[in-house]
């Protein structure tokens, strides 16, 4: 009777236990969707305030959802059943994300307390689903210790938040996030002479590649959003939108060229800082998506801000080309592609600088022209990355037919 009640409820899975093929399930693609309306608001938010509190603001809230989601992305891969308690946990995290997204779209004055009590919740929450590990599986509890402590501290921190005023409530949230991004650096410091292999999972790097998936579908989303608001659709504004979608699907072939299921390199350290270049790789898609909004959603806004608009475009693909090459430092290649590679991050170099050149040099450019430039770049980027793998396949191929 007791085994057949173990077997209900679902106690986590052993951390011992590794799946290297597992199936992403369904319960954590329902779970996705409500992190990605959490983000549709907050980018909505920035868009209405396009400010540098904006920015802050747009910034941690982007960063605190993103942590709650890897935090039960992680959890669900290594500690995941097909028990009760499993479904139950996801299911009080949606509740979670949901109510953020609804107080954050208050406008009483109770709205920075409301925003600070479900930030605790979610706090607690988290920190309580990594220590109640330990007492399922004991080969956790040494590893599970750090992440207890800083999210103990984190916690300490958002319940300060109740009692104080900005500047101080902004410093101390963001002081918060760094509690919180700290333990697998703590972790890893801790273990990193052991004999303890800690690898991204190929489950949890389709995991990150679906919520990638999602983003890009939002700034598609974005872009169509903005167009259908407009009354006079000329056919200079189709061909502007024709512009933005082939922008956004130009950005979506190079990181999933380079990326899609290229496995990262071995150990704990590289497989977190992974994890964490997804983040600033996701804002920036969500920030260049802001700017391809912001051309066709109200033509007096626009025109108001489009100046920032275009600069925030120009920094969103900078910043996008600079986490691509940092991403491929960590993914895993044979040695036969380590020319490749290099000539692959001196090419996203050099379309940083022209992406920024392009932020500064945006004021004499019609938005027909303005777009044609942007994708231009992503376009020369493509074929020069084409170009250098074919020349390589091609140099391969030669050697092959020689022996």
């Amino acid at each position: 009777m007791e085994l057949k009640s173990k077997q209900w409820w679902g106690a986590p899975k052993k951390f011992s236990l590794e799946q290297e093929e597992r199936k992403i399930s369904w319960l954590e693609l329902f779970y996705d969707l409500v992190y990605v309306i959490a983000i549709a608001k907050i980018t909505n938010l920035f868009s209405m305030n396009l400010n540098f509190t904006g920015f802050l603001d747009y910034l941690f809230f982007f960063t605190i959802i993103f942590w709650g989601w890897l935090n039960g992305s992680l959890y669900h891969d290594m500690h995941g059943s097909a028990g009760f308690r499993t479904r139950i946990m996801t299911l009080w995290q949606m509740l979670i994300v949901a109510a953020l997204v609804i107080v954050l779209g208050g406008h009483s004055e109770q709205r920075i307390h409301n925003i600070s009590l479900v930030l605790i919740v979610m706090q607690t929450y988290i920190t309580y689903m990594w220590f109640s590990v330990g007492f399922y599986d004991k080969n956790h509890r040494k590893l599970n210790l750090p992440y207890t402590l800083l999210y103990l501290l984190a916690l300490a921190l958002m319940v300060l938040t109740l009692f104080l005023e900005n500047p101080w409530l902004k410093i101390v949230f963001f002081a918060a996030l760094v509690f919180n991004y700290l333990p697998p650096f703590i972790t890893y410091r801790r273990f990193r002479n052991e004999s303890l292999q800690l690898n991204l999972s190929s489950s949890m790097t389709e995991r990150l590649g679906l919520f990638a998936i999602i983003i890009f579908g939002e700034v598609i989303a974005g872009v169509i959003s903005g167009m259908a608001e407009n009354n006079d659709l000329s056919f200079s504004l189709w061909v502007n939108f024709a512009l933005s979608v082939i922008i956004v699907f130009s950005l979506w072939w190079v990181f999933f060229t380079l990326v899609s299921d290229r496995p990262c390199k071995p150990g704990f350290l590289n497989s977190s800082l992974l994890e964490l270049l997804y983040l600033p790789a996701l804002i920036s898609l969500g920030l260049a998506g802001l700017g391809l909004h912001g051309i066709f959603s109200d033509p007096a806004h626009s025109e108001a801000h489009f100046v920032g608009l275009r600069e925030i475009f120009a920094l969103a693909i900078s910043l996008f080309f600079l986490i691509m090459i940092l991403i491929l430092f960590l993914l895993e290649f044979p040695k036969i592609y380590a020319a490749l590679i290099r000539k692959t991050q001196i090419i996203f170099f050099g379309g940083i600088l022209a992406a920024v050149s392009l932020g500064i040099i945006n004021k004499g450019l019609s938005t027909f022209w303005f777009l044609c430039t942007g994708l231009g770049l992503i376009l020369t980027i493509i074929v020069l990355l084409n170009y250098n793998w074919y020349s390589l396949q091609s140099a391969l191929s030669g050697r092959n037919d020689d022996v």
